[in-house]
């Protein structure tokens, strides 16, 4: 398989191209040149397998010459291993809806899914290889502590992790900083995530500094995050057995990341009829899907604090879809986003969008709400994030099998499942001791060059 950036069609990568350098040298996303669309008879034969086989089935085409299939093969099934359920995920009825639990990896959010096998990606990449690879990730909460868990204590690779100050749950700060290996360093950004992430992306722009520490990054962004979390999708869809009546997705996002790979799993061939992209009040997709409004604003802080974003940078991906797979129109719409803070979309690209996306926002009095309702009927407590894809159906009545994905375990954000139904959320058993350890993290102004000497000096 051969991939193009949004931004230039006419030059051809491998798959190593893609996960290692995550970002075009253009300053595009990553795509297939071409996918492979799945028959219904390819689905039928898909039905019955494992998680980790399904895995090995969807994401083994994607990966050209990097690794072979027997490779591959043992790479899932080590990155599975870790989680607490033999199946990786799971799939609960509540209420009139499903709940597709992603949270049962190390560090209780969706992101292991994808970042497990990042991890052992870089590992297998580097086992024959002379470098070293400096890995630098933002994170809005939930990204830095899956991308630690996977990388720390390899050999060769380094990881940078840039988190807003003070604007991430005490739980998930800690899982984030609690550890003691050496190729592990987290930074705390006197900014929001938004800063955060345009730090990485100037570093990455940033040609030469790029090369000298032979970056790579592990965000959203890259394709084989995006590739891993497709999974979960058609592995969902098999477990509902009534096959008559459609099936929509309700996705908590920010970065538009996780829609995007269940966008991708339609693409495919996966009967999906909507994907409902649910956002707090830092509404730019909201805004986007329901109005063709694409306007920066200011960022809120919320108790959902994963989704206090309002530059989705996946959302590009969709754009270049929505344009005809126009990569000069892509570039062109991106710099008026960068330099303007706006894109308006018209009605008729605005339709296009709506055959597969629909979206709703939810504010904060609404997600305390939900949490409290839903545990009331149903004794499930949903994390805010849950909380605002479940509460998300209730603003879009669609018929059929609806379900909600549940982003993150809820002893994550324990202010909020505190006040909205007087309960302590508590860690599993097995992490219970980071609330005692000792934290180890660096304070850094939003500044370019502050950062890059600080990684420089580090490594």
């Amino acid at each position: 398989m051969n991939y193009i950036s949004t931004r230039n069609s006419l030059n051809n990568f491998s798959f190593k191209n893609v996960f290692i350098k995550s970002l075009a040298d253009d300053g595009g996303l990553y795509i297939p040149k071409s996918l492979h669309k799945y028959t219904q008879k390819d689905l039928n034969s898909f039905e019955n397998l494992q998680y980790a086989d399904l895995a090995k089935k969807i994401i083994y085409p994607f990966m050209g010459d990097f690794v072979n299939e027997k490779d591959l093969s043992d790479i899932i099934d080590k990155s599975y291993s870790v989680f607490r359920k033999k199946n990786v995920v799971e799939l609960n009825r509540v209420g009139d809806r499903y709940v597709l639990e992603l949270f049962h990896g190390p560090t209780l959010a969706f992101k292991d899914v994808a970042m497990q096998l990042l991890g052992n990606f870089y590992e297998y990449y580097l086992s024959n290889k002379n470098e070293k690879i400096n890995i630098v990730v933002a994170t809005s909460g939930d990204t830095g502590a899956a991308a630690i868990d996977a990388i720390k204590g390899k050999k060769n690779i380094n990881i940078f992790v840039l988190h807003p100050h003070n604007r991430i749950s005490p739980v998930q700060r800690k899982l984030m900083t609690t550890g003691n290996e050496k190729n592990v360093f987290n930074v705390a950004i006197n900014g929001n995530f938004d800063d955060c992430q345009n730090l990485v992306k100037a570093m990455f722009a940033d040609k030469s500094f790029y090369s000298s520490i032979n970056m790579s990054g592990v965000n959203s962004i890259n394709w084989a995050r995006i590739v891993a979390q497709s999974v979960y999708y058609f592995y969902s869809f098999f477990l509902i057995k009534d096959r008559s009546k459609p099936i929509n997705f309700s996705v908590p996002t920010g970065n538009f990341g996780d829609v995007y790979a269940g966008y991708l799993a339609k693409k495919m061939g996966l009967p999906i009829n909507k994907l409902v992209v649910a956002t707090n009040q830092n509404d730019i997709l909201h805004r986007a899907i329901s109005k063709g409004e694409y306007t920066i604003e200011k960022v809120s802080e919320t108790i959902s604090p994963s989704m206090d974003i309002q530059l989705a940078s996946n959302f590009e991906r969709l754009l270049y879809d929505v344009n005809n797979h126009d990569d000069i129109k892509t570039a062109m719409v991106m710099k008026d986003i960068k330099e303007k803070g706006n894109y308006f979309i018209d009605k008729k690209k605005l339709e296009k969008i709506n055959v597969d996306f629909l979206s709703a926002r939810v504010d904060e009095e609404e997600v305390i709400k939900t949490i409290k309702n839903v545990y009331d009927s149903h004794k499930t407590i949903l994390d805010p994030h849950t909380a605002i894809g479940y509460n998300a159906f209730d603003k879009i009545k669609l018929k059929g099998n609806n379900v909600v994905l549940a982003t993150a375990h809820p002893c994550k954000f324990p202010d909020a499942i505190k006040k909205s139904i007087d309960q302590n959320a508590e860690l599993p058993k097995e992490l219970m001791f980071i609330m005692d350890e000792k934290e180890k993290y660096d304070i850094i102004d939003n500044n370019l060059d502050k950062i890059k000497k600080y990684i420089k000096e580090k490594i």
